[in-house]
C-alpha cells in the first residue's frame, strides 16, 4: 500500500508511507523532509563553516 504523506519541505518531492513505513523524515519542529535532503541539512548542521 502506498499513501501520499506530504511533501519534503526543502524539495517539494511527494512523500509516501509505503507498506506502513515512513520513507522520509520528520523533525522534531513537525517538518517533513526526503532522505536526501535530510541528510544534506544534517551535514550542514554538523559542519556550518564548509
Amino acid at each position: 500500500m502506498r499513501e501520499l504523506i506530504g511533501t519534503c519541505k526543502s524539495c517539494d518531492k511527494e512523500i509516501y508511507c509505503l507498506d506502513g513505513f515512513f520513507n522520509g523524515v520528520i523533525t522534531e519542529e513537525k517538518e517533513n523532509y526526503c532522505f536526501e535532503c535530510y541528510e544534506k541539512l544534517a551535514k550542514k548542521d554538523e559542519n556550518p563553516q564548509s
